[in-house]
């Protein structure tokens, strides 16, 4: 097909829904309606921000990808700006006919209109044939990305304790262990008003 069947456009409010699909596996885990409203939101920041944009590109009138622009410094640490294109990804029916070079031609544009002297790119893994096109474009692997659940990491900064070892104890502990010593402390005082039998004195006679 002709190049010119491919039309890139800023991304607008009604292009949530098929965004969704688009980056089903890369969207937070809830029900599809939240991430549509959460690229919705995307949407609007990216079009009122000079330091972001989102782009879509349609062929034959379909929206057949998109990715994520936005004006940043390489790292925290590493202050020399860089446009960052982020998950660019194409359906793949539409694979291979320019969709995924056009969006990729989106970003160094962004970049040059900013003066911005490198351009950096975020795909999964796991995406062979996205990494080899990247490759291709000369964009070669600068860090890798790892994630997981706060609760495994800890899991396996903090060993189980050893036998016969010390280990602080979390303070939700220590006062549910206070509330329990109270408790029983309050269960043992007399009551108000109650009278307990009293042993008699022993007298010499008693001897």
């Amino acid at each position: 097909m002709s190049r010119y069947s491919l039309t890139p456009r800023i991304a607008r409010r009604e292009d949530a829904p098929v965004l969704a699909e688009l980056w089903s596996d890369v969207l937070r885990r809830v029900d599809r309606s939240e991430q549509v409203a959460d690229l919705e939101l995307v949407i609007k920041g990216a079009a009122e921000s000079p330091e972001e944009r989102f782009v879509v590109v349609e062929y034959d009138g379909h929206l057949a990808g998109a990715v994520f622009l936005r004006l940043t410094t390489v790292s925290p640490i590493n202050l020399d700006p860089c446009v960052q294109s982020i998950q660019p990804r194409v359906f793949d029916q539409y694979r291979r006919r320019g969709v995924g070079r056009m969006l990729m031609e989106a970003a160094v544009s962004f970049a040059e209109e900013n003066g911005v002297l490198h351009v950096t790119t975020a795909v999964p893994a796991t995406a062979r044939d996205a990494n080899r096109f990247m490759a291709r474009l000369a964009l070669a692997p600068a860090a890798t990305i790892r994630l997981a659940p706060t609760s495994i990491v800890r899991s396996r900064i903090t060993p189980p304790t050893a036998p016969g070892s010390v280990r602080s104890t979390p303070r939700v502990l220590v006062a549910r262990r206070n509330q329990r010593r109270a408790r029983a402390a309050q269960v043992q005082l007399p009551l108000p008003g109650t009278s307990y039998p009293v042993a008699p004195e022993r007298t010499d006679s008693d001897s």
